[in-house]
């Protein structure tokens, strides 16, 4: 595999990188001679992370969905890490909601969802844009979905902000290609991994070890869409017939 973009020695910025896929995001890259930045909400998952990868990654507590939570995360880099070449938009939450049903938190819920899944990777993205534009080569990775192609039934909302971000995705990418700044933008389409953000199932989830290593190798590539596992197939099926697309998504 010919590389167009080396990890070694850069900074890298994940957020919920202490946890699921960031978490062996963090890993792997910290393993290719990165310094990692872990963004997280749970104390416990990044002191671990702290402890396991010593001397490797930096933790920082942070509610991005929290208001001014983004403006005071990217306010701390640029004043202690103006070296982080790479921001890697991970972090989400998904709530498996009848919209059709009352609910006394429903309106909070959705606001939550919102808030961490789309207007925190937008907004951290745009405050990034001048960190990232100062160095030769830099990236920005969006982890968008499967569910942002074909949405699925139980998760209505989830859906939504991911295909909100693989929108945004597509035009930031076209933005910094204007401007001609050496920002790499890609947006990796994540299949169903197996970690505590979807439900369990009858079906087969996909080892969070080697999402992460695909996500990894699209970036080193300068592949502009990553398509894991059986989103190459989903893509595909969508481009022939959208309705049996939905159709099987559905109820997943």
């Amino acid at each position: 595999m010919r590389k167009t973009f080396d990890f070694d020695t850069r900074t890298v910025l994940i957020t919920g990188g202490a946890r699921g896929i960031g978490l062996e995001l963090s890993r792997q890259l910290v393993a290719k001679g990165a310094h990692v930045i872990a963004v997280g909400r749970d104390a416990a998952s990044l002191n671990a992370l702290a402890m396991e990868l010593n001397g490797s990654v930096t933790v920082m507590q942070a509610d991005l969905g929290a208001p001014g939570g983004v403006e005071a995360l990217s306010h701390w880099l640029r004043e202690t890490h103006p070296q982080c070449s790479v921001l890697i938009n991970n972090a989400a939450i998904m709530h498996h909601d009848d919209l059709t049903a009352d609910g006394p938190a429903r309106l909070d819920a959705i606001a939550a969802e919102i808030s961490v899944n789309l207007a925190a990777p937008l907004q951290l993205s745009v405050a990034m844009v001048p960190v990232l534009k100062a160095h030769p080569a830099s990236a920005i990775v969006n982890i968008t979905s499967g569910l942002a192609i074909a949405p699925k039934r139980g998760a209505a909302v989830y859906c939504a902000t991911k295909a909100a971000l693989r929108s945004f995705t597509r035009s930031l990418r076209d933005q910094c290609r204007a401007a001609r700044l050496p920002v790499q933008v890609t947006e990796a389409v994540m299949t169903v991994v197996d970690t505590t953000l979807s439900r369990a199932g009858s079906f087969r989830k996909y080892p969070p070890a080697r999402a992460a290593a695909d996500v990894i190798s699209g970036v080193e590539r300068g592949l502009d869409e990553i398509w894991i596992e059986k989103t190459r197939l989903l893509r595909l099926v969508h481009r022939l017939s959208p309705g049996l697309a939905y159709r099987i998504m559905r109820d997943r």
